[in-house]
């Protein structure tokens, strides 16, 4: 497996034992739809967040979270929108972005909560 996704599964497991040591229940990881992938979808309060995680080794050239595009959450809300739709869902929908930073051996991890609508 290449490097940056080895990277990339390192940092999509610390996001969801972050969820759960913060009582989210995960739902499902990895949940594809055409061409969309739901990283992490987790419920807490009732609320079903659809996680997208952005892993670097470092913050220089940008945030991770500016790297998801509008056809990024486009593809999440059509992919959100489908799971719903198949388990018969009615849960309030809130879109995260959890970033993980690996620097130094240590992980840094930011909860955006709400990060984006659909419009």
């Amino acid at each position: 497996m290449a490097q940056h996704n080895d990277l990339g599964k390192l940092g999509e497991q610390a996001a969801v034992k972050y969820l759960l040591t913060n009582q989210y229940e995960i739902i499902e990881t990895n949940w594809r739809f055409k061409k969309a992938e739901i990283d992490i979808i987790a419920c807490k309060n009732n609320i079903l967040c659809c996680v997208e995680v952005k892993t670097r080794t470092s913050t220089i050239i940008a945030n991770p979270e500016d790297s998801v595009s509008a056809k990024k959450r486009k593809l999440l809300f059509e992919a959100i929108n489908q799971y719903i739709s198949i388990n018969n869902l009615d849960n309030e929908i809130r879109f995260d972005i959890i970033t993980v930073i690996l620097e130094l051996n240590t992980l840094k991890i930011n909860h955006i909560e709400n990060a984006f609508y659909h419009f």
